[in-house]
């Protein structure tokens, strides 16, 4: 397995923004994963597994670390019994589709979520009233030392939108637990659902996903966002989405600074009308980090 030096993240994030990782590994298998968190031991850095690049914005400055993507076999999808069974890498899409032809649903709600399996268990990503933690079976967890062992939804720390893992942290595989559908029914489940999420969400457009997690109010935080003015609001080249203020676009040349600014932003409008702290759903990497509010 090659470690790659110096590589542009920009190159593997749904934004497009973001400096270099110190290093780059694509692990195929838990061999060649313990080798590169060996690696990562040896030199002294932390680890970051970027999955597909959504719910990702990586620091202008880069990743002074080790970054993975999980390919090969840590990125398949099989089917055992009523279990779909998948690689941390293995894009959502490519387990959906195992488990339609299997007959398996309760996936569904995953064809709104452009990112990985194991990218699901570290933030329980969640759409259409369903989570990861509502079919979790157990997720394969190696960490920073190489230690591998099987975590539940309750060892995970699963709640909305978060789960205990951190960085240094390897999903390498999870079970999801599913019930048996016709693939007809589950075909036009996620039909549906793809066309409410493209009748709402900016899908042609280079974004992260979701930027805030949405607050205990009436409102959620795009309609909250909305109802601040901030849709089509710019800094740099990036803006806050036209279709759905909780979402921010790269329209030319965007820098993550120019999302942090978005952000910010948001955060003090949100706060200013509605008293309401938003917190953000994005995962960062690097030297990242949101300036509190003021008091």
């Amino acid at each position: 397995m090659k470690i790659e030096q110096d590589v542009a993240l920009s190159r593997f994030t749904t934004l497009g923004t973001g400096g270099e990782a110190r290093a780059f590994a694509r692990p195929q298998s838990l061999d060649e994963l313990h080798e590169a968190l060996r690696y990562a031991r040896s030199h002294e850095l932390p680890v970051a597994v970027i999955g597909l690049g959504s719910n990702l914005l990586v620091a202008d400055e880069g990743f002074d670390g080790l970054a993975l993507k999980l390919v090969g076999e840590l990125a398949q999808a099989e089917v055992a019994g009523e279990l779909l069974v998948a690689g941390g890498g293995a894009p959502n899409a490519v387990a959906l589709h195992r488990a339609r032809a299997a007959g398996l649903g309760g996936f569904e709600f995953a064809c709104a979520i452009p990112g990985t399996a194991g990218g699901g268990v570290w933030m329980n990503a969640g759409a259409y009233r369903s989570d990861w933690a509502a079919i979790l079976e157990r997720a394969l967890v190696v960490d920073g030392e190489g230690w591998a062992n099987w975590r539940t939804p309750a060892e995970l720390g699963l709640s909305y939108r978060h789960s205990e893992l951190r960085h240094g942290e390897v999903v390498a595989r999870v079970e999801f637990r599913l019930t048996p559908r016709a693939p007809e029914e589950i075909k036009t489940i996620v039909a549906d659902l793809q066309v409410q999420r493209k009748a709402a969400q900016p899908t042609n457009k280079r974004t992260f996903g979701s930027v805030f997690k949405n607050p205990e109010h009436e409102l959620s935080a795009g309609r909250m966002l909305e109802a601040c003015g901030l849709k089509g609001h710019r800094s740099g080249g990036a803006q806050i989405s036209p279709r759905h203020a909780n979402f921010i676009e790269n329209t030319d040349g965007a820098r993550s600074a120019d999302a942090i600014a978005l952000m910010t932003e948001a955060r003090r409008r949100a706060a200013d009308q509605f008293g309401v702290e938003l917190r953000h759903e994005v995962e960062f990497l690097g030297p990242l980090e949101l300036p509190p509010l003021a008091k």
